[in-house]
């Protein structure tokens, strides 16, 4: 009985790390202010927009004109069409864009698409190189801020990048949406304010040449973006978050599509923090890397569904042993656990959340972390390694 008591202390323990993390960076961006940098100079040089596309006819050419009105005549912009089996392609070169065409169907991924255009970009001239998903919305002036704050301090630069609910969604989506907004926007946010860097975040993300030349892309990685931002923060040039600039997409409509694309970006982070942290963090100690040791100590925060699972779950233990042999520590450990957790939920709502979700549906959070279960289970069983593209509506 004291070596159970004794493991479910340890257990409790280690969960408290990451949510003191968590309330810590909560805390941080919802108390401190940020002066927003001043607008990039008008004549910002000439950039490199590359959109992949993987049989996106019928929401390809609404992207190409959204981002129409913020591209410059000195801009280049490209969409790769990669293993299309559609009519991408065309209707991106309708809308004025270059297209390269990739056929591999062995080699599939976001990753592979984006490698296959820096290498057809090897002489172009321009210094600045813009990622952003064919699913996705920029926001006014959007492209100018990025472009304009990578040329400044030649480094990568993330947009805020944010997942929206349909209008007539349910509670269930819509705490799906601020769990997004915790996980995009305030962590980062926070982050920012004590001058750290940013995990990147897949799109809405600008690179000085010389760092994408010489990242590795072709990796087939489905958390390719938080593995790209880790290597540059290990060669001296972490990303910096611009929240200034907003980058948009929608959650599916269909429970097909949000299952695909929950299971995708959640195994891939997890998977890569289960075995690159260790790595990581010995790299970080061992080179002094500051910023380094903040984006491996940030993965380490898992998402909100399951650190409130793991929580309820050790807390149930920790009351049935208070219960059975009177042992106080792990109840009160697990209490205090929660405690911090629930204060940074309500932080983040309080600040960020309000317009998304009503207090009284966070009450259905409980439901939403159960009903990932089965996500979470999948993980441990079958853990999806390889790209799978998610259902449109």
């Amino acid at each position: 009985m004291i070596l159970l008591v004794s493991l479910l202390v340890g257990a409790t323990g280690l969960i408290l790390i990451p949510i003191t993390v968590l309330l810590f960076e909560v805390v941080l961006a919802v108390t401190l202010r940020r002066r927003a940098p001043p607008l990039p100079a008008t004549a910002r040089p000439g950039i490199v927009i590359v959109i992949p596309a993987h049989d996106e006819d019928t929401i390809i050419g609404d992207t190409l004109r959204a981002i129409r009105p913020q591209i410059r005549s000195t801009d280049r912009l490209i969409v790769v069409a990669d293993n299309c089996r559609d009519d991408t392609a065309a209707i991106a070169a309708a809308e004025g864009a270059a297209v390269l065409r990739r056929e591999d169907p062995v080699h599939r991924g976001k990753g592979y698409a984006l490698d296959f255009a820096i290498r057809h970009l090897g002489c172009d001239a321009r210094k600045t190189v813009l990622f952003i998903d064919a699913d996705c919305r920029m926001d006014a002036r959007s492209i100018d801020s990025i472009a304009g704050l990578c040329v400044q301090t030649q480094r990568p630069v993330q947009a805020l990048y944010l997942m929206q609910a349909p209008a007539d969604a349910g509670p269930l989506i819509r705490i799906a949406e601020f769990a997004w907004i915790v996980k995009n926007r305030v962590r980062p946010l926070g982050m920012l304010r004590l001058g750290l860097p940013c995990h990147l975040m897949g799109t809405g993300m600008a690179f000085p040449w010389a760092c994408i030349e010489a990242a590795q892309l072709a990796t087939g990685h489905i958390a390719e973006d938080v593995k790209i931002g880790v290597e540059l923060a290990r060669v001296g040039k972490p990303p910096l978050f611009c929240p200034e600039a907003c980058v948009t997409s929608a959650f599916p409509k269909s429970q097909e599509g949000m299952q695909s694309q929950r299971t995708r970006w959640e195994h891939g982070q997890l998977d890569f923090a289960l075995t690159e942290v260790p790595r990581l963090l010995v790299h970080a100690l061992a080179e002094r890397n500051m910023a380094l040791l903040s984006l491996v100590i940030d993965l380490c925060v898992p998402p909100l569904a399951l650190l409130l699972l793991l929580g309820a779950s050790l807390w149930v233990m920790s009351a049935a042993f208070y219960v059975a042999v009177h042992a106080s520590l792990p109840l009160i450990m697990t209490t205090t656990a929660m405690s911090l957790l629930t204060l940074s939920v309500l932080l983040s709502w309080s600040r960020y959340g309000r317009g998304i979700v009503s207090l009284g549906d966070l009450l259905w959070a409980g439901r939403y972390a159960l009903a990932k279960i089965p996500l979470y289970a999948r993980f441990l069983l079958a853990k999806q390694s390889v790209w799978v593209r998610s259902k449109r509506d």
